[in-house]
């Protein structure tokens, strides 16, 4: 079966989707949507058809298109995006305002249940692979401690908050460990880690012309789940120099479980899964799309509602069997 996929919204992650669809034979692109112009985009894929975001809504798509990859922002796009979607079609999203899943989850869920549904939230790396990556190290070391550390890197969801700010012209975020508490974890020492101690945040911004400077870093340092509990410094720089130091989108991180076995905790153990990314937005894309690979699958055993990778079953992420699978993995 070819699943027959749709993206809304092309820009990084669109692309990326894109991509990884060419790299997946059991998956088709079907449609493209956009805000934008469609007649100013030129997709990789040829004879592909490129439609206004509004016609995703109308029903002769519903019958072409599998599952809907919504590639938008988390600050703004998708918490609007996804419940309206996900009772037309199984969809899948990358939202990744960590202290938001929750509401975005109840409303997604009640979306998707109307319209017979399934849906997956917040999937990509983080959350999404490192939010496996906890699961595991609290499941088999439940005497331990967790730590994440992203970065050094471009956070997408971010920048795009960065640039929501009136006065913005455009803006890429960096995340940043502090490298003595990242040692300080993998010696094995457990320490006791405020979110202002694991990360700082540094910002490039270019300015509209003539905008308060001090307003636009006042608004981005105060932002809330976003900058307010790091310490963030803002660059004011040209565009010309955004696009020659900073165009390019890598990132990573460390998801790291210390932990204690034995009759007393006498031996000390470290769990570790580490991403080094050339392209952010595009390894995010090639977990959305084998999610939206999981998410048909689950249709097809009679689900609806709303997931996010804990819930979905690992095999259904893979193109192969059961049997390949086993053969071949374990």
């Amino acid at each position: 079966m070819t699943i027959r996929i749709g993206i809304m919204g092309y820009g990084n992650l669109g692309r990326g989707v894109e991509n990884a669809i060419r790299q997946n034979p059991d998956t088709t692109l079907a449609a493209i949507f956009t805000r934008r112009d469609p007649a100013s985009l030129t997709p990789l894929t040829p004879g592909v058809p490129v439609c206004r975001a509004s016609e995703a809504e109308r029903d002769a798509w519903r019958e072409k298109i599998d599952v809907m990859i919504l590639c938008g922002g988390s600050a703004t796009d998708l918490p609007e995006q996804t419940p309206k979607l996900a009772s037309l079609y199984h969809v899948v999203d990358s939202f990744d305002t960590h202290a938001r899943i929750p509401q975005h989850f109840a409303a997604v869920e009640s979306a998707a249940k109307a319209g017979g549904k399934v849906a997956v939230i917040s999937v990509g790396w983080d959350p999404g692979l490192f939010s496996l990556a906890r699961l595991l190290g609290q499941s088999v070391l439940p005497q331990g401690a967790d730590y994440t550390f992203w970065g050094r890197g471009v956070s997408q969801g971010h920048s795009d908050a960065i640039r929501r700010v009136p006065g913005v012209a455009d803006a890429r975020q960096y995340t940043v460990p502090i490298p003595e508490a990242l040692d300080a974890v993998r010696a094995g020492e457990a320490p006791q880690l405020t979110t202002r101690q694991k990360h700082r945040r540094e910002c490039f911004v270019v300015p509209q012309e003539g905008a308060d400077l001090e307003r636009i870093r006042q608004e981005i340092v105060s932002m809330p789940n976003y900058f307010s509990d790091y310490d963030t410094t803002v660059h004011f720089i040209t565009a010309e120099e955004l696009r020659r130091d900073h165009s390019g989108i890598p990132h990573g991180g460390f998801v790291i479980r210390s932990g204690k076995t034995g009759r007393d905790g006498e031996h000390s153990h470290i769990m570790e899964l580490s991403l080094k990314l050339d392209s952010n937005p595009e390894f995010t894309s090639s977990v959305l799309v084998a999610c939206a690979r999981a998410a048909l699958r689950c249709a097809g055993e009679g689900q609806s509602g709303c997931k996010t990778i804990l819930d979905l079953p690992p095999a259904f992420l893979s193109p192969l069997s059961g049997e390949e699978l086993r053969k071949n993995l374990l």
